[in-house]
Order: C-alpha cells, then structure tokens, then sequence
C-alpha cells in the first residue's frame, strides 16, 4: 500500500515539477526571443557536426580495408587519429573557429573523445567484414 501511494503521490509531485519547469521555460523564451536564437544555432551546429561524424567512417568505408591489409597497428593508429583530426577541424570550423568557456571546451571535448571511440568501433566493424571476405 505505502508502494503504491508512493509512486502516486510522486507521479503528481513530478508532474507538478514538469509543468511548472514547462511553462517558466516558455515564459523565459518569450520574454528572451534572442536566447532561443542563440540556442537554435547553436543547436543546429551540433547536429551537422554529429551527422558529419557519424558519415565520415562509413564514407570511407575503403580505408580501413586498406589498413587492415597493411596488417600494421601504426596504420591503424593513423587512421583512426587521421579521423579525429578531421572530426575537430570540422568542429572547430562550425564554432567560428573560437570556442569559450571552460564547460564549453568540456563538452567538446568529450564529443571528441566519443568521436573517437566511435570510429574505433565502425572501423574495427569494418575491418571485421573485410577479414570475413577475404
């Protein structure tokens, strides 16, 4: 029973919180229009930075196939650093080529670090396919 008037009495409470959360956000946006520019940009940058990472391995799916072939963890080492490279230049080029503050440069770097743990991963996957073919 108290389980249950729990998980009753929290549902509203959170609800509550949501709404109220809602609406001042609302408010705020209304009353600051030019903080929701702001964010639109901002926003769009990041989604054209994580597309373009997310295509980039898979658009040269050739590469990996390359370097497995060279059979050489150097070359592996390479790529994958070649791809992060590329990655940050593109990010930095969406940034206006500045980027402030200290939990800005924390975000971006843990994009980056996520970045590179997901080319590790389409390029081993790759890699595994062109071992199965040959």
């Amino acid at each position: 029973m108290w389980a249950a008037l729990g998980k009753f009495v929290g549902g509203k409470v959170l609800t509550a919180i949501l709404i109220v959360a809602t609406g001042a956000s609302l408010i705020w946006f209304w009353k600051h229009p030019e903080v929701l520019r702001a964010l639109w940009e901002n926003l769009k940058s990041v989604l054209a930075w994580l597309g373009f990472v997310i295509v980039l391995p898979w658009a040269t799916f050739f590469v990996p196939a390359k370097v497995v072939k060279t059979e050489s963890n150097g070359a592996a080492a390479a790529m994958l650093i070649g791809y992060l490279l590329v990655d940050a230049l593109v990010a930095f080029w969406l940034a206006g080529w500045s980027i402030d503050g200290t939990l800005t440069w924390v975000v971006v770097l843990l994009g980056f670090l996520t970045a590179g743990v997901y080319n590790f991963l389409v390029c081993d996957f790759v890699a595994e396919k062109v071992d199965d073919s040959v």
